[in-house]
């Protein structure tokens, strides 16, 4: 006689505990742009500071329209009129204002608290980093670009009325215009790097003026062959005295066109490096 079978009952199969989303790019990028522009210091340093170079740049052109007949043959040929455009206070202006954008968007996040929820919601804090970064340059890119266009079309337009000005297929102007809007991100970037090192609101604009426009006023060509090439990787130096002109001179005290732009792509990457470092081995 066979025994009933009695009937297993069944094992409750293991639940895995759902796996958090992954926060993609594109909302990381989301995030960011709205982030950048609840700033109000956002808007009103970015338009008002678009609107002030346009001035200057005006200002200027006018008052070499009105000086040129009194300018002598040595200075009308060394005359260089893209120097209208943007001249060394309006890229002082520039790359402060830039800075200051820059170190305020990563300050204010973390004077403001919010800096916690962001690394709650996205963990991977380098992706958060990136992102900010990516959409600082592109935005500060597209001012700088603006500004660089405008001040340049405003000035030879009021230049052509001495026969002056020059038109934007001339050798050298288009090198001219990437180097103007390329200090824009640049310094926002800087500027950046400066405010997650001391993540203090004043201390971090005042420092990050000082590091792109102060800092580089201390330095000036030497006979030591290597403090001129180090000096040439500051932006501003760089660009005063190479980028900013149609013709450079040539001189081994003055950097090169490609220390130049060396230095206009290291500042930024090594600001980057910076956050990314300053950021995942700090507590908020």
């Amino acid at each position: 006689m066979t025994s009933p079978v009695t009937p297993r009952t069944a094992t409750p199969a293991r639940t895995r505990a759902p796996a958090e989303p992954r926060v993609r790019w594109r909302g990381l990028l989301a995030a960011e742009w709205i982030k950048l522009w609840s700033l109000r210091s956002t808007r009103w340093v970015l338009g008002l500071g678009v609107l002030i170079l346009i001035a200057l740049a005006v200002q200027s052109s006018l008052d070499t329209y009105d000086n040129w007949p009194d300018f002598g043959p040595q200075e009308r040929s060394h005359y260089d009129p893209m120097s209208e455009a943007l001249s060394g206070a309006g890229v002082a202006l520039l790359m402060i204002g830039a800075g200051t954008v820059g170190a305020l968007t990563i300050v204010g996040e973390y004077a403001s608290g919010l800096i916690r929820t962001t690394f709650t919601a996205v963990p991977a804090r380098s992706r958060v980093v990136l992102a900010k970064a990516a959409v600082v340059a592109a935005v500060m890119l597209a001012v700088g670009t603006t500004v660089s266009f405008s001040t340049f079309f405003v000035s030879q337009a009021i230049l052509s009325g001495r026969g002056i000005g020059i038109s934007l297929g001339e050798p050298g102007v288009s090198g001219v215009l990437a180097a103007n809007a390329a200090l824009a991100p640049v310094s926002a970037l800087v500027g950046m790097g400066v405010g997650a090192l001391l993540r203090h609101t004043a201390l971090s604009v005042v420092s990050a003026c000082g590091v792109l426009v102060v800092l580089p006023g201390f330095f000036k060509p030497t006979v030591h062959q290597w403090a001129n090439e180090l000096f040439g990787y500051f932006p501003y130096y760089g660009w005063r005295s190479c980028l900013s002109q149609l013709h450079p001179q040539e001189a081994a005290a003055l950097p090169s066109a490609a220390e130049a732009w060396t230095g206009f792509a290291l500042w930024p990457l090594l600001s980057v490096a910076l956050i990314l470092v300053v950021v995942r081995r700090r507590d908020v």
